[in-house]
């Protein structure tokens, strides 16, 4: 099935943006871990989001985002089962991550 029309202009518009927002979250990152992911939430205390490691791999799940979306508009299986698979992998990274931070909350 092939995209056409404002749907192929759609999924290249969102796709650039989540990969330019991403590159922006990453030079801001300082800043925004600092004023954002470090407060708590309600009763919820700062969780893997607030260290620098955890600020980039949730980073780069948004690029991977847009990374799949732009893989999507230019119909290539290679492309998007790469750019699938790297969302997979990361998704596993900030998993584990989340856990390994409650646990040292918890102590």
């Amino acid at each position: 099935m092939q995209i056409v029309g404002r749907s192929q202009v759609t999924l290249l518009v969102l796709g650039l943006a989540l990969v330019i927002s991403s590159f922006a979250l990453i030079l801001g990152r300082d800043f925004v871990i600092r004023r954002v992911t470090s407060q708590p939430l309600g009763s919820l205390p700062p969780g893997y989001a607030a260290t620098p490691r955890g600020y980039l791999a949730y980073s780069f799940l948004i690029l991977d985002l847009g990374l799949i979306l732009l893989a999507i508009n230019f119909e290539n299986p290679w492309l998007i089962l790469g750019a699938i698979a790297l969302f997979v992998i990361a998704s596993i990274t900030v998993i584990l991550g989340e856990v390994v931070t409650y646990r040292k909350l918890k102590r």
